[in-house]
């Protein structure tokens, strides 16, 4: 069996989640430098199998795209050529900072925890591999 992989994909900084190898439960792996993403991903790949990535697509309240596309876009490029056999999916990722933000704050994580923005994009990228989960299991 393979994993799904999700995406956070920011500027300086990419939480990472994966599902287990059965594709039924979303866990935070990691999170990573922008620029190491790609190096990073062709190491996990070398010991794990992973089936699809999943992409936030940063949007709008009017839902069109935000700014932040014109940084996600590139990367989405550059993945498809170093991954040509991997497909990319992309999922709304509206909201998933404020509630990985709210999950913190409702683990009972003191103020200095909740400050870490490593562990925010971790749980982002959990929450929007959730949400694919969700989706996909609706249909």
């Amino acid at each position: 069996m393979s994993r799904i992989l999700a995406i956070d994909y920011g500027q300086k900084r990419c939480g990472i989640a994966v599902t287990d190898e059965l594709g039924i439960i979303a866990n935070a792996l990691d999170t990573v430098p922008a620029k190491d993403l790609i190096a990073y991903l062709e190491n996990y790949l070398k010991s794990e199998k992973v089936s699809t990535f999943v992409i936030g697509e940063p949007k709008q309240m009017n839902n069109k795209p935000s700014d932040a596309v014109r940084y996600i876009n590139p990367f989405i490029g550059r993945l498809k050529k170093v991954f040509p056999h991997i497909p990319i999916e992309r999922i709304d990722e509206r909201f998933t900072s404020r509630m990985a933000f709210q999950s913190m704050i409702d683990a009972g994580l003191g103020k200095k925890a909740r400050q870490n923005k490593e562990l925010v994009d971790s749980i982002s990228a959990t929450l929007i591999l959730q949400s694919y989960l969700e989706t996909k299991n609706y249909k």
